[in-house]
């Protein structure tokens, strides 16, 4: 079992559209990519798609909370020259 998680995991980490993914997590998972890479891009249609697939408003708003925190804290490393920690390594390189 943990080595089916284990390349579960690694499949995602790679490339999710690619993971055995269920349908709302591809739809989070399409809402967060184009939240994170094209904010100016959200419209209620894409909102209307995580509804659709079971989301409720509190579950919306969660996505949408935890993309922008880890925008802000990856942009406030960048932005004051914050090191990796050394033990983390990125997926599938050790």
């Amino acid at each position: 079992m943990s080595g089916d998680f284990d390349e579960w995991l690694q499949a995602i980490g790679s490339d999710w559209r690619q993971a055995r993914l269920g349908l709302a997590d591809e739809a989070m998972l399409r809402f967060v990519e184009l939240l994170t890479l094209h904010p100016g891009q959200v419209r209620q249609n894409h909102v209307d798609e995580l509804r659709k697939v079971g989301f409720t408003d509190t579950g919306i708003h969660d996505i949408v909370q935890v993309t922008a925190l880890f925008s802000y804290y990856n942009r406030l490393a960048d932005g004051l020259g914050a090191d990796d920690e050394p033990e983390w390594t990125p997926t599938g390189t050790d």
